[in-house]
């Protein structure tokens, strides 16, 4: 049955793109869909985009695994996208047309150098979580389907590497937005039934859930305290927090989540879409703080870290572990459908990522440096990017299927908190912010993060490590955030101080004769 729901799934989900496509030579439709989804809609496929397949089995994993820190992780996912809403939301809407570029230039135009390391950045964050989500296609469908031959997962990665290359291609916006909103309703109905029968099996005691949890993990009340996460990291105090700062300032400023926000067409419309966004998001941290509890309480903890070391089959055991021994015709219905959300969370969710680089690459790399480049050519470029994008992303999925996935995971969220966050603030803001700040953002915090994720204990070290058998850490922290994000906002700062005077001055006037665009949406502006 998962495998004719996965089949539907596909078919169903591509004749939308093809049917809700844009036409061949217009730009604003495949950028942004004319802004034509409702609040509420609009909303569902933020949050769709938001909730990866690595929120939804990697983070309920870390619940099942590690019980409170678990929760303090989802938590701070959802802290993320309400920064987002209440900070950035309505500037970026109001600075940006179609991509991260635009935004980045908005007060300093004619910025090739800013859109070319823009697009650069882009890529760099958005290709590991691609990785990460298409390595993870094969071992989930194997899991599901019941087979474990290494050419089954790899056919299973190229095939949905080429729906989600088609996805992005063909539907554009509009058409992946679909994909989304298909997705988190699929997501969340499920996942609430899931969630109601784990709290009937407990009858309908939170602290029954908790505590059997907590017994069922052989760490007793440590399950239900901060540190079991990082116990066994130098300082697991400072570690945690380092950690969940990556989270809250990296997760919602990634640029397939702040492309969502051109597609609203006013202030009043981008508030409402996220207040959406945010209580879809905060319902679903509830539904998997129930399933990820509930598999620890009915399986036990050892069951769980056996099937995977890093959890991540924690959601699914729960799922089938909830319906007990006896299995109904309509249990087994339920679990299709928990399966093909999951499924269709991973095919939305890299069709999401794909857009996002091939709208960059084809907006600020190539349309924004050619004179007189017609819409239809450009929509052609953006099309064989989508392809330029997602070819490599597979080949590379390929081989790192079977190494540990949570540093390319971490990698993309740094890279969010320590070069995109800082330039957005300070561009959005800060009226001394010059190009040559905007580059030292960018650069530093990029190449401060590349530097000092090998040393971690994700990447050697650790039997979860990506390279287990060897050892070259040298940085204390499990990531880079607690270094990194203070370095990305000093090179900004930086590089702004040392610009010339003269330019400074220009640049500053350039942001002040946009500030009213920015800050307050008073007219909707073009680069």
């Amino acid at each position: 049955m998962s495998l004719v729901g996965f089949s539907a799934v596909a078919t169903v989900t591509l004749l939308l793109c093809v049917l809700t496509g844009p036409d061949r030579d217009d730009l604003d439709e495949f950028y942004t869909g004319y802004g034509s989804l409702s609040p509420m809609r609009n909303g569902l496929a933020i949050a769709g985009d938001y909730i990866s397949a690595a929120t939804v089995l990697g983070t309920s994993g870390v619940i099942a695994l590690f019980g409170y820190d678990g929760v303090v992780l989802a938590l701070s996912t959802a802290l993320s996208l309400m920064l987002l809403m209440f900070l950035l939301a309505e500037p970026l809407r109001n600075a940006g047309r179609f991509t991260m570029g635009d935004a980045l230039t908005r007060r300093m135009p004619g910025g090739r150098s800013v859109r070319i390391t823009a697009s650069v950045v882009t890529l760099a964050s958005l290709l590991p979580l691609m990785l990460v989500q298409l390595a993870g296609t094969g071992q989930l469908m194997g899991f599901i389907l019941g087979f474990s031959g290494e050419s089954m997962q790899t056919g299973c990665i190229v095939g949905v590497g080429a729906l989600m290359i088609s996805y992005a291609a063909i539907g554009g916006m509009k058409g992946t937005a679909l994909i989304q909103i298909l997705k988190i309703v699929l997501l969340l109905g499920s996942g609430l039934v899931v969630a109601a029968l784990m709290l009937h099996r407990f009858d309908w005691n939170p602290g029954a859930l908790f505590d059997a949890a907590a017994a069922g993990s052989g760490t007793g009340d440590a399950f239900l305290a901060s540190g079991l996460q990082f116990a066994g990291s130098a300082s697991p105090g400072i570690d945690m927090i380092s950690s969940h700062l990556t989270v809250v300032l990296g997760g919602a400023c990634l640029p397939h989540i702040t492309m969502r926000m051109y597609t609203a067409d006013s202030a009043r419309q981008v508030r409402r879409s996220m207040s959406w966004a945010v209580s879809g998001v905060a319902l679903f941290v509830l539904v998997i703080t129930v399933v990820g509890f509930g598999a620890t309480a009915l399986l036990g903890r050892a069951a769980v870290a056996g099937a995977d070391p890093r959890g991540n089959t924690a959601y699914l055991l729960g799922t089938r572990a909830v319906f007990g021994a006896e299995v109904s015709t309509a249990e087994t219905v339920l679990f299709t459908t928990v399966t093909t959300a999951i499924f269709l969370t991973v095919l939305a969710s890299v069709a999401g990522m794909i857009l996002a680089c091939a709208n960059s690459l084809a907006h600020d790399v190539f349309a924004a440096h050619v004179r007189k480049m017609t819409p239809r050519r450009e929509m052609l470029l953006a099309r064989l990017s989508a392809a330029a994008v997602g070819a490599p992303a597979i080949l590379l999925a390929t081989l790192v299927q079977h190494h540990s996935l949570h540093p390319l995971i971490t990698l993309s969220f740094c890279l969010g908190a320590s070069a995109i966050a800082p330039a957005l603030v300070y561009s959005l803001f800060w009226r001394r912010y010059t190009r040559t700040g905007l580059l030292a953002t960018l650069i530093g915090g990029t190449v401060s993060v590349l530097v000092l994720m090998p040393g971690t204990n994700l990447v050697s070290g650790s039997p979860v490590a990506a390279f287990p058998d060897a050892d070259f850490t040298w940085f204390p922290f499990t990531t880079t955030g607690l270094l990194s994000i203070p370095l990305g906002f000093l090179c900004g700062w930086l590089g702004t101080v040392s610009s010339g005077g003269a330019r400074a001055e220009e640049q500053r006037r350039q942001y002040e004769a946009v500030e009213g665009w920015i800050l307050a949406g008073a007219i909707r502006g073009r680069p």
